[in-house]
Parts: structure tokens; sequence; C-alpha cells
């Protein structure tokens, strides 16, 4: 009978200890494993406006295939747009949508017997964003010129705009790719008179990493 008792006293005891273990395990501590930092080989990171993570880089070189000027000058002069080199890098996407570029662009120019040159700093969007492979796009953007070399009294700064339609191919060898590119690419100034009007093609590397 003793036997007995001390076998049913250890059962007992033992499916206590086996539901106390069993519990969830509550409080701050077991709270704040939610909250720890997730190995990032779990996580699923997105960039701030959501979607994929990878980066995108285009470096360009494109060349002015018509353009005329207003007021920049003496009256109306022709193709008087050369050369542009340029880098885009995307700093945001809405997922499935659209991207968010930064356009860096140097710009030459040639009248007669004088050569303006000025830097374009552009946030520029692209459908449809890159993350999806889609080889065609197209895009806007609005942003500032700052003239290096300048014609005498016309305005160092202008408002520049640029409407583009592009094709791009990605991973050709390994994470670079290539497009091209064309489009209008346009200004005003902002503190003289004085405006132009082009039509650009350019091509260049498309990075991905």
């Amino acid at each position: 009978m003793k036997t007995f008792l001390s076998v049913m006293v250890s059962l007992l005891l033992g499916s206590v200890s086996w539901a106390q273990k069993a519990q969830p395990v509550v409080g701050r501590s077991a709270a704040a494993k939610y909250f720890s930092e997730r190995d990032p080989a779990e996580q699923n990171t997105q960039p701030a406006f959501g979607g994929s993570s990878d980066h995108y880089l285009a470096i360009h070189f494109g060349r002015y295939m018509s353009s005329q000027s207003y007021d920049w000058g003496a009256g109306q002069v022709d193709d008087l747009g050369k050369n542009n080199f340029g880098v885009t890098y995307r700093v945001g996407e809405w997922y499935r949508s659209m991207d968010l570029n930064l356009r860096i662009d140097y710009i030459e120019y040639d009248f007669p017997g004088e050569k303006p040159a000025k830097i374009s700093f552009m946030p520029l969007i692209t459908f449809p964003d890159a993350g999806s492979r889609f080889p065609l796009y197209f895009g806007a953007g609005v942003g500032m010129g700052v003239f290096m070399k300048q014609l005498s009294g016309k305005s160092a700064l202008s408002l520049d705009y640029q409407l583009v339609l592009g094709a791009r191919f990605f991973d050709i060898f390994e994470n670079t790719g290539f497009f091209i590119e064309a489009g209008l690419k346009n200004h005003v100034h902002l503190l003289s008179s004085g405006q132009f009007n082009g039509t650009f093609l350019s091509g260049g590397l498309v990075f991905t990493f």
C-alpha cells in the first residue's frame, strides 16, 4: 500500500511539474523576445516605399538630336544642345508601381564662340518599377540646373524638366545590363529670360546589387 501511495504521489508531482513547464512563459522577458532583432537571413527586407530591396544604378551618355533656344543668345538658335553625361540612382519605390530616382546630368551647349555647361539635379519618377524587370519604361521629372559656364547676363539657375521613354535589359552579364532612352530635356532660366527645348538619345549601363 505504501509503495502504491509513493508511486501515486510521484506521478502527481511529475504531472504538476510537467504542466508548469507546458504553460506559456509570460512577463517582460518573454515579451521582449517578440521585439528582439531578427536574423537578417530571415527578414523580408523592404525599402521605405515597400517592394524589392535591390539597388538600381544607371550610368549613361547621350546626345541631343535636335534643339532650339529662345531669347538665350541672339534670338532663336538651333542645334546648340550637345553631349550629356549622367547617373541615375533609385532612392525609393512604390511596390509594383513606380520608382523614385535621382538623376544628375552634366550637359554641354555650343553657341558661336561660347560653350555653356551645367549640372542638373532632378527627381525622376519612372513606370513601372525596376523590380518588375519589365523592359520598357517611361517617366517624367522636374529639377534644378546650375550653370558652370553661362552666357553673360543670363541666369546661372534654371528649372529643368524631362520626359523619357526607354528600354532596359537587366543582368546581361551577372548584375550588369544596358539601356537605351529617348525623350525631351528642356529648361527655363529662373533669373533671366531664356528657354531651351531639346530631344535627346542616350544609352548606358544598368547595375543592380
